[in-house]
């Protein structure tokens, strides 16, 4: 096979071709059996191989045919040893990763700026996370990666330590010394783990930020559908035997993993990596060159900064993927999220994401210049909208201190715990996830001790309409916390 061939699409193609009878699940039965509405809008076709794991398919739980054979080529694709495919999304893939090196009080070196995933792989496996503070921009009000020094003093500190995490790249497209990094860590025969949710392209281009096969690490969470064009919550996990079992890993993302598993997007993914390996370079250079041409036209809008190659620069922002539009827009007067709301009332634009201070805009190949003028178009006219004179003072970035860890998130999450007015809490010791999605990295994980800061700038989001979630009482006028016994009196 080559990297032109979709051995997993292809054979489920085949197989809806020879239209047999079906006494299995889905009982939709190729669409005859749903809602008539639905069908009409979804298509035939995608209803068609809308089908289970009987054995002319395969079964991605033990794979031996079509879809081993669409992994291999993954594999080959990405420089990996194995590839898994996961139809649990990202999150499923790195909870695999953290559960496939670490158990139950075993530490693991992480990124204070975590995915919600890492920590709740935490919570399931008891792992004690190590954090590296990432570095901050104060500018930006954003955090970057971590240091290779930042991992090399945490591994000589937790030399038992059972794995180094990385996101690379963040978020917000910026990476750090991958393979610095890596280097460390292997020194010292810990693995390391990449979260690269924000990542699939920067594989198939050598003017993005090295992938993490390239930089050799063990595994990478990587995130298809998000860039690499396949449907959503369809992910890949890459691993490189050595420090890692791969069988185990099988095993733990087998354990994660539904046993309905959605064969549309596992044919995505066959076809995303088709795409990717064959057509990848090309495409990418066409999205490279339009995302720098609308970071140059936006430059030129007053009183909106659009970041580029000068945040470069620190050992922490060792590389940028120039597809990640961040525009800073505090010196508008305004809230990214207030900049969201008005791009989509007034020009029916969505942005992927917006805090206190900027938005952020994902250009990939599915983008073209039309798409581009509208958002020059749209920039100049909400410029002009908050245009204001130069004796405005420009808001101060507020960033709250990352809080001390006073016990395991897993015996925290365990805990006896109450339900506290949220102005009653500072001090006591979190029970519950807290965070803004996206991005989804928590203000609070469980076991941490809240500090009023950390109250205020939940409360400053709150106010600022940004999406905080995590915690049962939605209303947020409550949190959980560990549960204090007094002595009686």
């Amino acid at each position: 096979m080559t990297q032109y061939d979709t051995p997993l699409f292809t054979g489920l193609k085949k197989h809806s071709e020879r239209n047999p009878v079906q006494f299995h699940i889905p009982g939709h039965k190729k669409g005859a059996g749903m809602d008539s509405e639905f069908r009409e809008f979804a298509g035939d076709n995608i209803l068609s191989i809308d089908l289970i794991n009987i054995a002319p398919l395969d079964d991605l739980h033990q794979p031996k045919a079509m879809i081993k054979d669409a992994q291999d080529l993954a594999a080959k694709a990405f420089g990996a040893d194995h590839t898994f495919f996961s139809v649990q999304g990202t999150s499923g893939a790195i909870m695999t990763m953290v559960m496939s090196v670490c158990g139950p009080g075993e530490k693991i070196i992480v990124p204070r700026n975590v995915h919600k995933s890492v920590m709740s792989a935490i919570v399931f496996c008891g792992a004690i996370p190590v954090f590296v503070h990432p570095e901050v921009d104060k500018e930006l009000g954003i955090s970057h990666g971590i240091t290779p020094e930042s991992v090399s003093h945490a591994l000589e500190q937790h030399p038992d330590a059972k794995g180094v995490l990385v996101i690379n790249p963040t978020y917000f497209g910026i990476a750090a010394d991958l393979r610095e990094i890596v280097k460390i860590a292997h020194a010292n025969h810990v693995p390391v783990l990449v979260d690269e949710a924000h990542g699939v392209h920067i594989h198939f281009h050598d003017e993005l930020p090295v992938s993490a096969m390239q930089a050799g690490a063990d595994m990478a969470a990587t995130s298809v559908h998000k860039l690499g064009g396949s449907m959503t919550q369809s992910s890949v996990l890459n691993v490189k035997e050595g420090l890692v079992s791969s069988k185990r890993v099988q095993t733990i993302l087998s354990m994660l993993t539904t046993t309905s598993t959605s064969y549309p997007l596992l044919a995505s993914l066959d076809t995303a990596r088709r795409q990717l390996a064959t057509e990848g370079k090309e495409l990418i250079d066409q999205t490279i060159r339009l995302a720098e041409s609308i970071r140059e036209r936006l430059s030129g809008i007053e009183q909106i900064r659009c970041i580029g190659k000068e945040i470069l620069g620190t050992p922490a922002t060792f590389d940028y993927d120039p597809t990640k539009i961040i525009i800073s827009i505090k010196e508008l007067g305004i809230t990214g999220y207030q900049a969201e709301l008005w791009l989509r009332k007034n020009f029916n634009l969505e942005v992927e994401l917006s805090d206190l201070y900027n938005i952020l805009c994902i250009v990939t190949p599915g983008d073209t210049e039309h798409e581009a003028s509208i958002l020059i178009e749209a920039m100049h006219a909400l410029s002009i909208e908050y245009r204001h004179g130069k004796d405005f003072d420009i808001p101060e970035v507020m960033l709250p201190d990352i809080p001390l860890l006073a016990l395991s998130p897993r015996d925290a999450f365990y805990s006896e715990t109450e339900l506290l007015p949220i102005e009653e809490t500072a001090g006591r010791i979190c029970a519950e996830f807290i965070m803004v999605y996206p991005p989804g990295i928590p203000i609070f994980i469980p076991g941490e001790i809240i500090t009023e800061e950390n109250l205020n700038y939940i409360h400053e989001n709150i106010a600022a309409g940004l999406p905080v979630q995590g915690p049962e009482d939605e209303t947020l006028k409550k949190l959980r916390v560990i549960k204090e016994h007094r002595a009686i009196k």
